[in-house]
């Protein structure tokens, strides 16, 4: 099943998407309780938002082998974990903004997992249990700030460098499904969740033996190789199957016009 947070005439609302058309609940999804209002609306009528809105973003870098040796790292023994602003999450649709052009600034697809339970200390033959379902994050990264601060922080949490989306699957085999990114067209990132070097499973044990994660948290779970920079007037396309395509431009920041309105609100 597939789940959204759409807005509709200024109201931030929860439905479940079939096809193009989506019937709207009567609360959040992740209560557990939410159900159908009997109102539908077809895609074209609403905005997207991003289909969770997390406290906690929990990403995990290096766990594709192709992409540590790529980035010329050995294989960690176990997942590398940090963590990113909520505030850089943006939906399907909304423009990635670069800062600086100065800087290489890479995307990186992802498979994105939700968690729809509280969990501390979980087992691993357990751990599914507490998730929600999966959907989609380009993991935008300024590759300078990485290097330069030696950590992943600050190159990771500005604003629009997470766009999550478009919608929550919940009937998805974590561990074998398609991933794909395209730059204007471009195939750059092909790859399957096959090929992660910690499964879904141990990531969740992991991330959950350090902190507890509350339901609508994220854990991105690595990007496969073919990283690579962005530049302003690219149109990226993540696809992940049984997921669908978010999909973002790439704008210049650095002018002061395409500045989110939070951020231009508090200058």
């Amino acid at each position: 099943m597939k789940y959204v947070r759409f807005t509709k005439n200024n109201q931030n609302l929860f439905g479940v998407l079939e096809g193009e058309t989506i019937t709207q609940l009567d609360g959040d999804f992740l209560s557990g309780t939410a159900k159908s209002t009997g109102n539908t609306f077809h895609l074209e009528e609403v905005t997207l938002l991003a289909p969770v809105d997390p406290r906690q973003v929990v990403a995990i870098g290096l766990n594709y082998a192709l992409h540590a040796e790529e980035s010329g790292k050995p294989i960690p023994d176990e997942p590398m974990m940090f963590m990113v602003s909520p505030t850089s999450v943006v939906a399907d649709g909304d423009e990635i903004i670069l800062p600086n052009l100065e800087h290489r600034i890479d995307y990186e697809a992802e498979l994105a997992i939700v968690i729809g339970k509280q969990v501390k200390n979980v087992q691993k033959e357990e751990a599914l249990d507490y998730v929600f379902g999966y959907t989609a994050c380009n993991d935008v990264s300024d590759r300078n700030l990485q290097k330069k601060d030696g950590q992943f922080t600050r190159a990771k949490s500005f604003a629009t460098f997470k766009p999550l989306g478009p919608v929550i699957e919940t009937d998805l085999n974590p561990n074998n499904i398609e991933i794909k990114l395209t730059v204007n067209g471009e195939v750059r990132q092909h790859s399957n969740t096959d090929d992660l070097i910690h499964d879904i499973e141990s990531l969740i044990v992991k991330v959950t033996e350090v902190m507890t994660l509350n339901p609508g948290d994220i854990i991105i779970t690595g990007t496969p190789s073919g990283v690579g920079p962005l530049k302003p007037g690219d149109d990226v396309v993540l696809e992940i199957e049984g997921i669908g395509q978010l999909r973002n431009k790439v704008v210049d920041g650095t002018k002061g016009t395409n500045r989110p309105a939070e951020e231009t609100q508090s200058a």
